[in-house]
């Protein structure tokens, strides 16, 4: 199992625009084989940024996600705010899942290479 993180800076007025567009999303996601959740949580300190999180089951299936044409339509409308809402560039983080205490017979991620964005 793995978690993707992807940390965004919004700037405050445009904090309900950016949810909007996450609560409206285009769900495509959900129907990918590996796929397990997705969050997006809302920072409560001034400057933090946001976060949207999901989990898969595996990194492959995570990576035949990102080179998937549903891939490509769920994040057409990410350009859909202008560059000043974002108060910095996004960070993208990827973690290999080596416990989790509510799924005690989770197999151990194994350890893989750097991701790189496509």
């Amino acid at each position: 199992m793995i978690t993707v993180m992807n940390r965004i800076a919004v700037q405050p007025e445009y904090a309900q625009q950016f949810e909007a567009r996450f609560l409206d999303r285009a769900r495509l996601v959900d129907e990918m084989p590996g796929f397990v959740s997705n969050q997006v949580l809302r920072p409560v300190n001034p400057g933090d940024p946001y976060i949207v999180l999901t989990l898969w089951n595996s990194r492959e299936e995570f990576e035949a996600w990102t080179s998937s044409d549903a891939f490509i339509k769920g994040h057409a409308r990410s350009g859909s705010l202008p560059k000043e809402a974002f108060s910095g560039p996004n960070k993208l983080e990827i973690h290999e899942v080596i416990q989790d205490s509510s799924r005690p017979d989770l197999k151990e991620e194994p350890r893989g290479k750097a991701f790189g964005i496509h």
